[in-house]
């Protein structure tokens, strides 16, 4: 959510930044008019108010005299009566107030290069080398077929489409990359573990940006009003909703595994083989909370953490920088680490790195004390993929798969592969 006064200072910088992100203008328009109407009520309640109060003391002098009050009485309960009608429209001008805050995007930071859609997204740099082979590689679902660890059929038959069922050597190989992954973080990075609900409250959602906007991504359990997270970051932030911290527990560095679920509403045709694009999938997820003024260097070290899982697997990716049109609703700057897939000749996105600024902590009430007895500020939340687990474990198939279809494994997750060195 965006501060109303900066809205109201900068509207010109606003819509600049809105119309860079390909959004609307016209919420701030409304949202300006009503806060202007809001004002202008709360305003001419005050004066009823004091009206009334005098009226009361004319009251009692009246009575305290002898005299007859009734007409002020009468003129009273009007009052009484205007200011109730008064506060009412104050309170429905605020609820719309705050409707169209949560509906506007946040605005991108200067140096986010500008461009209309990812097609404008630059690639920062390269790392590693993509693997040489003798053969044609084969997509990682025909890989995972042929091996007996990836049953797509059994998935759909189970669930419907976009779903997948592992078995034997891939079912521990998820596990294997899950359990990598969070040790790496914790050890070599000092993140704190969380293992956090996969349902959450409404107003979790809406702390994060996934409410209003993209309900219709989402799976709403309607009987509790509860929703499966379509990542970690929704608990994990929301554990310091409605809080304030102190100065000397910053920076709060969380990593999560979860189960992730999401309709994929808007992801028709696209990669509807494989496991780029499920409706389940397993991803571990690092979250930040941090001084306002060091975001920006946060955003980078979460950017060399996400990287550094990709470097220890041996995995050729590059980072790719997201331009205003293709940043989305909460971020204010963001990388995406996209792996290398010979079998399908292109990079697929494998993390998103992203510091939102004080955009989520205003949704969530999220603050922090600089020091004694100073006034509470909102902190900046940042998070990324550390990795997807999914698409780790197809990138995996892909880039070690050998010409008689056996498959490789990192030396990293072999020992916790219990010592199996090739999945045949």
């Amino acid at each position: 959510m965006q501060d109303l006064k900066y809205i109201r200072e900068n509207t010109s910088l606003v819509k600049i930044a809105l119309r860079n992100k390909g959004s609307d203008t016209a919420p701030v328009d409304e949202l300006l008019a009503c806060d202007e109407d809001r004002r202008r009520l709360l305003h001419e309640v005050e004066q009823m108010k004091h009206a009334l109060n005098e009226t009361s003391q004319e009251i009692s002098r009246l009575k305290k005299a002898g005299q007859n009050a009734d007409e002020n009485i009468i003129a009273m309960r009007d009052l009484s009566g205007q200011i109730k009608s008064m506060d009412q429209k104050v309170r429905l001008s605020e609820e719309r107030m705050n409707a169209l805050l949560l509906s506007i995007p946040n605005t991108h930071h200067a140096s986010v290069p500008v461009g209309a859609s990812e097609a404008e997204n630059i690639e920062v740099r390269r790392k590693g080398e993509p693997p040489t082979f003798s053969f044609q590689p084969k997509p990682h679902w025909e890989v995972g077929e042929r091996l007996g660890i990836i049953d797509f059929d059994r998935g759909v038959k189970i669930s419907g489409a976009r779903f997948y069922v592992l078995k034997g050597l891939g079912a521990r190989l998820e596990r294997a990359i899950i359990s990598f992954m969070i040790d790496y973080h914790v050890n070599q990075h000092g993140y704190s573990e969380i293992y956090p609900p996969v349902l959450v409250r409404s107003e979790c959602m809406v702390g994060t940006g996934q409410l209003p906007k993209f309900g219709e991504d989402a799976f709403h359990c309607e009987l509790d009003d509860l929703w499966l997270v379509p990542t970690a970051e929704v608990p994990v932030t929301n554990l310091y909703r409605n809080e304030i911290l102190d100065f000397d527990m910053l920076p709060i560095c969380h990593v999560a595994f979860s189960p992730c679920f999401r309709r994929e509403a808007g992801a028709a045709g696209k990669d509807t083989r494989g496991m780029v694009r499920v409706h389940q999938f397993d991803k571990v997820e690092m979250v930040k909370f941090v001084e306002p003024e060091k975001s920006y260097e946060e955003l980078e070290a979460l950017l060399g953490n996400a990287e550094a899982i990709l470097q220890a697997l041996g995995l050729h990716y590059r980072i790719v920088e997201i331009c205003t049109g293709d940043l989305g609703f909460t971020a204010a700057k963001k990388y995406d680490p996209e792996v290398w897939f010979p079998g399908q000749n292109r990079f697929v996105e494998i993390s998103s790195c992203s510091n939102f600024e004080d955009f989520q902590s205003r949704r969530a009430n999220i603050r922090y004390r600089p020091g004694p007895g100073a006034k509470p500020r909102f902190v900046h939340t940042l998070n990324g993929s550390g990795l997807a687990v999914g698409r780790t474990f197809a990138a995996i198939l892909e880039n070690y798969q050998n010409e008689d279809g056996t498959v490789n494994l990192p030396p990293i997750l072999r020992p916790y592969m219990g010592g199996v060195e090739k999945i045949e």
